[in-house]
């Protein structure tokens, strides 16, 4: 017999949209259920993500940097040959990922909200039935939250399977790859193409654009290229990935040459897509906007009662975003009057060297000669040079209003300036102008620094340049 439940909130997906809209309902008094559809509480992010991909980032870090003390010593510090067992690293990895799904467990017990293991189908616009493994389990609302998240894309010519992976896959491999080509030269792709590199692994990247993360101005970008050239991965700009047969990889270059590039495996990273199918969006009559649902300011969709949070809304389709959405619908849901209105959703690409994006950039202000824009290098910056971070051309750049000084924009590339990030983003939502920045006391020896000094160039007088 199938169970019938009635709930206040009923929440589609446990990832970070998910699972924060159900803590918040939870604190709020609201009843509420919430159906993970098989990701594991955390989703995508914290689970095959974000997380995961960080802590290989940080492992093949500390590789490099003990190979690089056993091949002449570096900073003094001599050591044996570096050895990677990987099947060991991923195992630290998944340690990882298991703590942070028992400490979202824990957060969501905690707010009394009933957490269902199943995939959900919706047969009108506030009813699912959700495939468990006890049975099927009936569930109306009064309100449904839709936070189904992404899936990577998948070319029709490389199918995911085998030697070709997704990002989840290249996330949980025994070993590492001899020969690994990445197709996609985003910011997934290049992180772990990257973190392979460092690992030992040749590394080729195709791309079908004349650059490297083209969403980002070539001033960001030019580090990251250069240290990719410096450490030997080859770069296919303007190039097409085609099949992948008998190891070797087809790809025709810009100028219509054909090549057969080598590759024990494959990694398609060519970006994500909304989770829309398999769940009856269909049977609950919301506008569409393009391949996303649409919603208002407050995270509404055209279905009275129902809402969307996350990467099914649209870009920027970031962790973040869809937590701050998730809490929001939730206070909306309680009777609070909110919107979703940000100044900025800042942006990080866990490269060699790091990227940090907020608010407009070069690239958005072109043409207008009511900006102001300064840069400050980290080389004249203590703390970056005492921590090796000072010689691989980042900065830290400002953009504000020629007339009021409001801040527009910042943007920094360079070792560890994705703990800038929030700094950058606060100081713009607060509606900060240069002064705010400029007499605020930076703590010394600091990577913020080089934000301060930033804003005082801007106000013509930077002190340590």
């Amino acid at each position: 017999m199938t169970q019938s439940i009635k709930t206040k909130v009923l929440i589609i997906g446990a990832g970070t949209g998910g699972y924060v809209a159900g803590i918040r309902c939870g604190q709020l008094g609201l009843d509420t259920v919430l159906v993970d559809g098989g990701d594991g509480l955390g989703g995508t992010c914290l689970n095959v993500g974000c997380i995961p991909s960080k802590a290989i980032i940080h492992a093949a870090s500390k590789f490099e940097t003990v190979s690089k003390a056993a091949d002449g010593g570096t900073l003094g510090i001599t050591a044996g040959k570096a050895a990677i067992d990987l099947k060991a690293t991923v195992a630290w990895k998944d340690g990882i990922v298991r703590k942070l799904n028992t400490g979202v467990a824990g957060l969501l017990k905690k707010a009394k909200v009933r957490v269902i293991n199943g995939w959900a189908t919706f047969s009108d616009a506030r009813t699912c039935t959700v495939k468990t493994a006890d049975g099927d389990i009936t569930i109306s609302a009064e309100h449904v939250i839709l936070a189904t998240g992404s899936d990577p894309v998948e070319l029709p010519f490389l199918p995911f399977g085998g030697d070709v992976l997704s990002s989840t896959e290249a996330l949980s491999l025994d070993k590492v790859p001899g020969k690994l080509v990445v197709v996609g030269g985003g910011y997934i792709g290049l992180e772990l193409g990257i973190a392979f590199r460092k690992l030992g692994a040749e590394v080729a990247i195709v791309e079908m654009a004349d650059r490297l993360l083209p969403l980002y101005d070539k001033a960001l970008t030019d580090p990251v290229r250069k240290w990719l050239e410096a450490h030997g991965v080859q770069l296919h700009l303007g190039a097409k990935a085609g099949s992948f047969e008998k190891g070797q990889l087809n790809v025709t270059t810009k100028d219509g040459q054909a090549l057969k590039l080598k590759a024990d495996k494959v990694l398609v990273t060519v970006g994500r897509k909304p989770r829309t199918q398999g769940w009856g969006l269909e049977n609950m009559a919301v506008a569409m906007a393009g391949p996303f649902v649409q919603i208002d300011d407050r995270c509404a969709t055209s279905m009275k009662n129902v809402w969307a949070v996350g990467d099914l809304t649209g870009e920027p389709m970031l962790a973040h975003k869809g937590s701050a959405q998730g809490e929001i619908v939730a206070e909306i849901i309680a009777g609070r009057d909110k919107r979703f209105d940000p100044v900025t959703i800042a942006a990080v690409c866990f490269t060699e060297p790091e990227i940090v994006s907020a608010g407009l950039g070069p690239q958005d202000v072109e043409g207008r000669d009511d900006v102001v824009t300064a840069v400050f290098p980290l080389m004249a910056i203590g703390r970056a040079l005492a921590i090796e971070a000072g010689d691989d051309g980042g900065f830290v750049r400002v953009l504000a209003s020629k007339t009021d000084h409001r801040l527009l924009g910042v943007q920094a590339v360079g070792q560890h300036v994705s703990e800038l990030s929030n700094s950058f983003a606060q100081m713009l939502e607060m509606g900060a102008v240069l002064e705010d920045v400029a007499g605020t006391i930076h703590v010394h020896p600091t990577m913020g620094e080089a934000f301060h000094e930033a804003s005082l160039r801007a106000l013509g007088h930077a002190i340590h340049i």
